[in-house]
């Protein structure tokens, strides 16, 4: 009689798909480029500060800083989510509109049905779940290329956003809606303080829950994953939604710094947004990822921009600076594997 095995466990699996492929210098080889590539990152972005606090009298000043802290904020909680998303080899082009259709939403409910402005953000944010699920299914389950996927729901999500509002912002929101935004508690801006909590929560679900393990373990090797008894289509599934919980967040917050649902915003900040993750040190072949690299990564392109203003430096120049540092940030990555294998 033919014995059954059971799947092995999950954090087992992680484990066997992580070293299989790679010898244990291998393995030493990857761990260090990870925190080269972290140092490298936060190197730079120490070297920016330093550098603007000398070339502009306005940057090191409380009211830029904190401008540069609110405005960083939306960058940056999405870009956790694509961390994860990331780590399993995928992308997610959508976040831009999704952040758009939420923040309309919100606004719309507050000021056209009467909704009270916490619940608003809350509806307003779980919009941007049901566009994460969207592009999970059609992913996992109409096997669309993520690419395919969600450049399709980035077209689909932003038509609705001008169907819905013929192209208008909505304005009418009470002053009490701005304290996401743009409110400070103890001189702290609420929206950095919320971007703490969201970062420390994503750093203990990749690292210390079964998501963080599978979502590893599926961008390492999607099919031994599969092998491995992990429902791999659940957990992706599971990083889209959460990928477009925190783009609908991120939307409320920007609706709130403008006390306003603007049908244009997120215009190109899926760049923004993966160039975070990837200076950060996530692999966009998967597998390789962290919340404090993407931290790092997303304030870096903010002061990138803020610099580019504050020196009057046309702003077309900053989308070839941070596409220049994209390109560098791939090729080391690519780099870095070449020697591991």
């Amino acid at each position: 009689m033919k014995k059954i095995t059971s799947p092995i466990d999950g954090a087992e699996a992680g484990q066997a798909i992580q070293e299989t492929p790679v010898s244990f210098r291998g393995r030493l080889r990857e761990r260090f480029g990870d925190i080269v590539a972290q140092a490298a990152a936060a190197g730079a972005l120490v070297v920016v500060f330093i550098f603007l606090s000398f070339a502009s009298p306005v940057f090191f000043t409380v009211n830029n800083l904190t401008n540069v802290v609110e405005q960083t904020a939306v960058t940056a909680i999405i870009a956790i989510g694509m961390t994860f998303v990331i780590i399993t080899a995928g992308i997610d082009l959508s976040v831009g509109s999704t952040a758009a259709i939420s923040g309309v939403i919100g606004v719309s409910l507050i000021v056209n049905n009467g909704v009270s402005w916490p619940l608003a953000i809350v509806l307003g944010t779980l919009v941007g779940a049901v566009v994460g699920l969207g592009n999970g299914l059609l992913i996992t389950f109409a096997n669309l290329n993520p690419f395919i996927a969600t450049l399709g729901m980035m077209s689909v999500i932003r038509g609705l956003v001008y169907i819905s509002t013929n192209g208008q912002v909505v304005f009418g929101v009470p002053n009490a809606f701005g304290i996401l935004g743009s409110g400070k508690v103890a001189g702290i801006p609420v929206a950095l303080i919320v971007l703490l909590i969201i970062a420390v929560l994503a750093y203990l679900l990749l690292s210390r829950t079964r998501l963080g393990r599978y979502t590893y373990a599926i961008g390492s090797n999607r099919e031994a994953a599969r092998l491995s008894g992990i429902p791999v289509r659940n957990y992706l599934i599971a990083v889209y939604v959460l990928l477009g919980l925190l783009a609908g967040f991120g939307g409320m917050i920007a609706s709130s710094r403008v006390f306003s649902g603007q049908p244009n915003f997120g215009i190109g900040l899926e760049l923004d947004v993966i160039a975070a993750t990837v200076i950060g040190g996530a692999s966009l072949f998967g597998g390789q990822g962290t919340i404090l690299g993407t931290l790092i990564g997303a304030f870096l392109i903010a002061l990138i921009r803020n610099g580019s203003v504050l020196l009057d430096i046309n702003t077309f120049y900053q989308q070839v600076i941070i596409g220049a540092v994209i390109w560098l940030a791939v090729y080391w990555d690519q780099f870095r594997r070449r020697r591991i294998s």
